[in-house]
């Protein structure tokens, strides 16, 4: 089993950056593919980003391409996401999950979440 914690969420303005980071409880972290997800006010949770078991592969939402980064380090059992330029439309809770499932990445199915961050983006 896996427990998240993430942090580093705030008010931004648009144009800015945050760095999101997600802590995991553990010894197995580097067998689980890792994510980030969102949720807006009055919306569903969408996928964001994720990363595979070895950092090497990486897949994005259409959204966030170009301006997110997810990144993770096995060592330190923590994943990040670096969210440069970023818009009004950014603005939601965002949550970081883990997949059991590593031969692929996923957009769904993941098994265990965090409690979320609140990042807002003041236009």
């Amino acid at each position: 089993q896996v427990q998240l914690v993430e942090s580093g969420g705030g008010l931004v303005q648009a144009g800015g950056s945050l760095r999101l980071s997600c802590a995991a409880s553990g010894r197995t972290f580097s067998r689980y593919t890792m994510a980030w997800f969102r949720q807006a006010p009055g919306k569903e949770r969408e996928f964001v980003a994720a990363v595979a078991w070895s950092g090497g592969r990486t897949y994005y939402a259409d959204s966030v391409k170009g301006r997110f980064t997810i990144s993770r380090d096995n060592a330190q059992n923590t994943v990040a996401l670096q969210m440069n330029s970023l818009k009004a439309e950014d603005t939601a809770v965002y949550y970081c999950a883990a997949d059991a499932y590593i031969l692929g990445l996923r957009t769904s199915g993941y098994d265990y979440w965090g409690q979320g961050t609140q990042v807002t983006v003041s236009s």
